[in-house]
């Protein structure tokens, strides 16, 4: 099992739980935790044996932020910083084959919500928060936050919530489709390992097929995700889990997937 000094990382049959470390400092993010979350990510997508992947934080947040505290930690600047240690995690969240969950608990607020949001998923307690709280501190939105709020939200949306740094309530998020869904605070983690095992229970080529063909289409355009999704069609229905799919369905039983 993958062992790292600021992450957590657990399996659970096809679920691997990936788990941000520094409660002390409500899992904001040091050199240390940049460098073992994009192991723990990269370990995750190159595990044929895992199928979900839930992304969480120990403690009373899923993540401050950057921390301001640790700042000289590194000898590398803000952009640099931004290029060659954050960016890689993300990149890896959006390309790896399984989906991911974000189980956010207390706040996600600066990069912590730009982590939270660039997962396939979101399930939040339903006493959390997302906040973009750069205005307040001279600083602009980063992680790629401007653009995943203004896709999601529509410019005037998007820049009102993180001029004004809004608190955007667990209910609001869902309102706004930033969450897909609430869960009590006390159970969000069995909620988001019990979402995790019934899509690792789906066909793991269609899955990942879906999520490139549509993670495409959030930044592209129509005719470029048609030319995605024909030979992605092409090769799912000559797989083994696509026969194996169309049986179960005849058969009226539960499909055995098993990623070929």
């Amino acid at each position: 099992m993958l062992s790292l000094e600021t992450v957590k990382y657990s399996q659970n049959g096809p679920v691997a739980i990936i788990t941000m470390s520094r409660p002390e400092a409500m899992n904001s993010f040091n050199t240390a935790l940049r460098l073992d979350l994009r192991k723990a990510f990269e370990h995750a997508a190159a595990d044929k044996s895992v199928r979900a992947v839930v992304l969480t934080g120990e403690g009373r947040s899923f993540s401050a932020g950057a921390d301001l505290k640790a700042s000289n930690d590194s000898e590398k600047s803000v952009e640099e910083l931004l290029q060659s240690e954050y960016r890689p995690i993300f990149e890896c969240i959006a390309s790896m084959p399984q989906p991911v969950i974000a189980a956010v608990g207390g706040s996600a607020a600066g990069i912590g919500m730009s982590f939270a949001l660039a997962c396939d998923l979101m399930i939040i307690a339903d006493n959390a928060f997302l906040l973009s709280p750069f205005t307040t501190i001279s600083l602009v939105p980063d992680g790629g936050l401007n653009w995943l709020l203004v896709n999601q939200l529509g410019y005037r949306r998007a820049f009102q919530l993180s001029v004004e740094s809004e608190r955007i309530s667990a209910d609001r998020c869902v309102e706004l489709g930033l969450a897909n869904r609430t869960a009590p605070a006390d159970s969000l983690l069995a909620a988001a390992e019990e979402w995790a095992h019934s899509l690792a229970a789906r066909a793991p080529l269609s899955l990942a097929a879906t999520k490139k063909a549509m993670r495409l289409a959030a930044a592209s355009d129509w005719a470029s995700t048609f030319d995605v999704e024909a030979p992605a069609q092409r090769d799912l229905r000559a797989s083994e889990d696509c026969e194996e799919g169309i049986s179960a369905f005849l058969e009226k039983r539960e499909a055995a997937f098993k990623g070929k």
